[in-house]
């Protein structure tokens, strides 16, 4: 009798690490390169904002859900910024956009047209052409720093962040976002 509670217990415990180990938020183990992306203890509701893109349309975050989002908040000022556009712009490369979408937005004071010449001149034309252009973003998320990266998931709400710059090319951190975007 107590060898069948002991075994009752391990299968519970092994059964509650297993989930733990995943997470509510479906998000696995990260890598050390991404070790500035912190997981949330639970998802949070994602602020109902929306950006301007290239052709002048205002688009709302909401639209992109389905699919995992990487919130990236940049400014052309911001010197850690502007050193990981092109990883963002690579990561996108490595991991089809129905997946995960990379969103750039400059929380800046710069258009579409001076952020467009900025990421091409930075090897980051792939990338989307975001702005925010009254702030809406800083202040939603909360940002006190630049950058700031929000990984929200298919459902819209927050599952972690970065405060500052990470390795988002990094094998590691592709094969990461490759095993985050097949789970769902």
């Amino acid at each position: 009798m107590a060898l069948a509670a002991i075994a009752l217990v391990i299968v519970a415990l092994a059964a509650a690490a297993l989930l733990y180990g995943k997470g509510s938020s479906g998000v696995h183990a990260k890598p050390p390169e991404l070790s500035a992306l912190v997981i949330d203890k639970a998802p949070i509701a994602v602020p109902a904002v929306a950006f301007t893109d290239a052709s002048g349309a205002k688009q709302r975050l909401a639209e992109f859900r389905g699919r995992y989002v990487l919130l990236n908040l940049w400014a052309t000022w911001c010197a850690p910024c502007v050193k990981e556009l092109p990883a963002l712009a690579r990561l996108q490369a490595a991991v089809p956009s129905t997946k995960l979408t990379v969103l750039t937005v400059n929380v800046g004071h710069g258009n579409a047209i001076d952020t467009a010449a900025f990421l091409k001149a930075h090897d980051a034309a792939s990338l989307p052409v975001l702005v925010d252009s009254d702030s809406s973003f800083i202040r939603s998320f909360g940002a006190f720093g630049l950058p700031l990266s929000v990984l929200i998931d298919p459902q819209g709400r927050e599952i972690a962040r970065a405060e500052g710059p990470a390795d988002w090319d990094a094998q590691n951190a592709i094969a990461y976002f490759r095993a985050l975007t097949r789970a769902s």
